[in-house]
């Protein structure tokens, strides 16, 4: 189809015309009630149970748990939060419809918490089983011009999830009104990239196709699709793309040349406007168009994705290996709640360690989520289940996969395949149908549904059972075939396997608590200790699980395994492990960064692997002891993308030494294992490749606490800045971490303060986390200790402009800081 290059004039004539669809966020006045008694205002997304209390009683589980090896039940204290998720919850609101309003009406719920039926003026208008799924209510039988009333149930049940999940209205809802029955269906919308390569040297022009359904199409309306270009200057390409009579659907094709295309290091986002057009001639407008009728505008990036066995994983034809993490949906202290400000620190943190990939696990994503992995440059694997029909928990997913499992995939795959962010999709975690034929015809089925709804990307899913899904054909069905730890089973799978190639779909779990150090050093799957915490070296893992170390041999070594998803990126509230019996422990221990996003010394390892563009140089434990320490062996470690380096205490020499390819743990990190504490200053030099020294590092011993130390991050800053200004959105977050540090800025690393907070100005205080997984203080309260001497405030802006001032007292040192942030 011929591609016209038009004046942005011309289409500023079409735009002045056009009746725009309505979207409306339905953000604020909405009543909360547990009891329909008594109701309290809140605002959407809401997650009612992240105030708390933390108690063992809520959803006191008694069950062995088989992905542990477990064979025994015992009582699990912590496994879903220790939270008051269970349980009915009620909202209501009033939605305003025109006096004139003879459209199309619907409301997009993103996700509710959980079993959601969706009342309009006193009727049922629709019902969702499933809490982590977008869904679509058409309201238009139910609504009347002028106010109309919305009420929103949701139920909870015991033993329905294996970790948090939140509870209530917990991401956005939004109202949609079209003001034509005849509209563009826009969960139907496709767009499918091809790129054409000139004599092999590199791509010459790329294709885009697009594909847009019109519902209540009549005799057949003429479509325009215009695509503008990243950089939003004047030049777009413009596609007429008539129907065929009664076809109800458009298609549109753009060459273009030279085309910015989409990667992690390039995240290069074009903007489609499509307009649905009466078809009734109209002056000045595209000649035989008419008027516009229904518009719809949205973001996409040209990007391909292909998994081979002669290439791997490739981006637009360039092979590379995922460098990817694991994310549960919560955002710690904020709980479920989405917001978009929490999502983009969680991203960049995770970009700055070098991730370029996520599974969301083990839930579907959010809208705002993927938007943002869109935008910053984040590949995603999309996650729909964490079991089909056989149940992982008395109440879990299982009851519902029969009746809804195809509708819950079609409605994953419709409301995200736009997204360039998403390269593959994931059917399942740890199905323990792997092992058998039912199961096998079940993810042939699954993973069919979904090349029928998206041929563009693969299908994978985790499994952990690798000899049963070998001998039962499960994995062999699997475009990719993705193992869950099982590192001693890689080899056979591929040897068993014709792909050529398998993913880490899920790897590591590595347990550590920040800033937490235990001697002597050893390397454990059994390392638990009295104060329900884990080790800050980085040598604790799980009976089933291993050390980063592990899992970047098989990666380095073999071409054939196309990169990993670590368990995980962050804590997440719930499943405790190796705590699961310890109380009080009610979130986990497996993040790269603790549940206040703060980085425990792990990152640092991933960091220095990662990154290629920058160097890493970080030192661990922190070097303020005890007396009792003094003198005593307390190894020091070094994560450095080097390859050599020498350490110093006090000016005295502890060895210069190289990493060795032939062992375990010095492969990837540099260890001096007989360094004796001596309280001053340690410092590591780094050797290039030439043997020139290329840099250093230096750690000192604390002083006397002197002061409280605030570093502010907003989603306008960088991950060094300083200060940053807020939005006056009412909904944007700043995050302030307060740390208890000497005179000379360096942090006591034990201090366990009690600190209090008042937030004044324009804005509020949103909550507070330390990043202790045994820690029962309520989030929302304004007060915390402090937790290997530091925490995270979090501030939320308001709707007027002006300063939010935090004020921060630590009452025992009668110390007092405050920090300003503009509102603007």
């Amino acid at each position: 189809m011929k591609i016209q290059l038009l004046t942005l004039a011309l289409l500023g004539i079409l735009s002045a015309q056009a009746q725009e669809r309505q979207e409306i966020l339905l953000q604020d006045d909405w009543q909360f009630s547990r009891d329909k008694q008594t109701w309290q205002t809140v605002s959407v997304p809401h997650d009612w149970a992240i105030s708390g209390p933390f108690d063992k009683k809520w959803d006191l589980q008694t069950v062995a748990i088989v992905q542990n090896g477990e064979k025994i039940a015992t009582e699990k204290s912590g496994r879903s939060g220790s939270l008051p998720w269970i349980g009915e919850g009620h909202y209501k609101r009033v939605i305003t419809i025109p006096s004139d309003f003879s459209g199309h009406a619907e409301l997009i719920f993103d996700g509710a918490m959980s079993e959601p039926t969706v009342y309009v003026n006193g009727k049922q208008a629709g019902y969702w089983a499933y809490g982590y799924n977008t869904f679509r209510v058409d309201i238009t039988p139910f609504i009347k011009g002028g106010e109309n009333l919305l009420e929103v149930h949701l139920k909870n049940v015991e033993e329905s999830s294996r970790w948090y999940p939140g509870a209530g209205i917990y991401r956005p809802v939004t109202l949609v009104l079209t003001p034509q029955q005849a509209r563009i269906d826009d969960w139907g919308i496709t767009t499918r990239t091809e790129l054409h390569v000139k004599n092999g040297k590199g791509v010459d022009c790329t294709k885009l196709v697009v594909e847009v359904p019109i519902l209540n199409a009549g005799q057949g309306l003429p479509v325009i699709m215009e695509l503008f270009a990243p950089d939003n200057k004047n030049k777009i390409w413009v596609c007429p793309a008539p129907q065929k009579r009664g076809s109800g659907k458009a298609v549109g094709t753009f060459m273009i040349p030279d085309a910015q295309l989409w990667t992690p290091e390039t995240p290069n986002l074009y903007k489609l406007r499509i307009t649905l057009c009466d078809g009734i001639s109209a002056p000045n407008v595209y000649d035989d168009f008419g008027k516009a009728i229904d518009r719809k505008t949205m973001k996409l990036g040209l990007r391909t994705v292909r998994v081979s066995k002669e290439k791997g994983f490739q981006l637009n034809g360039v092979t590379r290996k995922l460098k990817g993490v694991c994310l549960h949906h919560d955002l710690g202290p904020l709980g479920a709640a989405v917001n978009k400000a929490a999502l983009i620190r969680q991203i960049k943190i995770m970009k700055e360690m070098g991730c370029d990939a996520i599974r969301t696990a083990h839930n579907m994503p959010s809208q705002w989520q993927m938007d943002i992995c869109d935008s910053l440059g984040m590949m995603v694997m999309a996650e729909s289940f964490d079991m089909w029909k056989y149940p992982k928990c008395k109440n879990g997913y299982a009851r519902f996969f029969d009746q809804w499992a195809d509708k819950d995939i079609t409605n994953l795959v419709k409301a995200n395949r736009n997204h360039p962010s998403i390269v593959m999709w994931s059917i399942g975690n740890e199905i323990p149908e792997q092992w058998s034929e039912e199961g096998r015809e079940m993810a042939i089925r699954l993973q069919g549904l979904v090349h029928s709804l998206d041929a563009t990307r693969p299908v994978t899913q985790g499994m952990d059972r690798v000899d049963n899904a070998l001998a039962s054909g499960f994995a062999q069905a699997m475009d990719i075939p993705g193992l869950n730890y099982r590192l001693n089973k890689y080899q056979k799978a591929h040897d068993t396997l014709t792909h050529g190639f398998l993913l880490g779909s899920e790897t590591a779990s590595t347990v550590s608590s920040r800033g937490t150090y235990y001697f002597p050093v050893t390397p454990t799957d059994k390392g638990v200790h009295p104060d329900g915490q884990c080790s800050g070296y980085d040598v604790e893992w799980c009976s089933w699980s291993n050390l980063p170390d592990d899992d970047w041999q098989w990666q380095d070594d073999k071409d054939w395994v196309i990169g990993e998803f670590v368990w995980t990126g962050f804590d997440y509230l719930g499943e405790p492990t190796p705590y699961d019996e310890y109380w009080p422990s009610r979130s986990s221990y497996f993040g790269i960064c603790d549940l206040a996003g703060l980085p425990k010394d792990r990152y640092y390892l991933y960091r220095s692997h990662w990154r290629k563009d920058e160097h890493t140089i970080h030192l661990l434990p922190h070097w303020t002891w005890g007396k009792e320490r003094v003198s005593e062996v307390t190894p020091v470690y070094c994560y450095t993308d080097y390859n050599e380096a020498e350490l110093f205490v006090n000016g005295k020499s502890q060895g210069r030494i190289k990493k060795n390819k032939d062992s375990r743990l010095d492969r990837y990190r540099l260890r001096w294992n007989n360094v004796k504490y001596k309280p001053g200053e340690v410092k590591v030099v780094v050797y290039d490749a030439n043997g020139s020294v290329a840099g250093e590092k230096v750690m000192r011993t604390a002083g006397k606490a002197a002061a409280l130390k605030a570093e502010v991050w907003t989603q306008t800053s960088n991950l060094q800045s300083q200060i940053s200004k807020l939005k006056a959105d009412g909904n944007d977050l700043a995050y302030v971490t307060v740390s208890l540090v000497d005179k000379n800025g360096t942090l006591i690393p034990d201090a366990t303060d009690q600190l209090s907070f008042e937030v004044s100005g324009a804005g509020k205080f949103r909550a507070v986390c330390n990043g202790d997984p045994t820690s029962l203080e309520v989030f929302t309260e304004s007060t915390m200790k402090l937790f290997a001497g530091q925490l995270v405030v979090v501030c939320q802006a308001g709707k007027e402009k002006g300063q939010l001032t935090l004020t921060v007292k630590d009452k025992q040192r009668k110390l007092t800081r405050k920090i300003s942030i503009p509102v603007e």
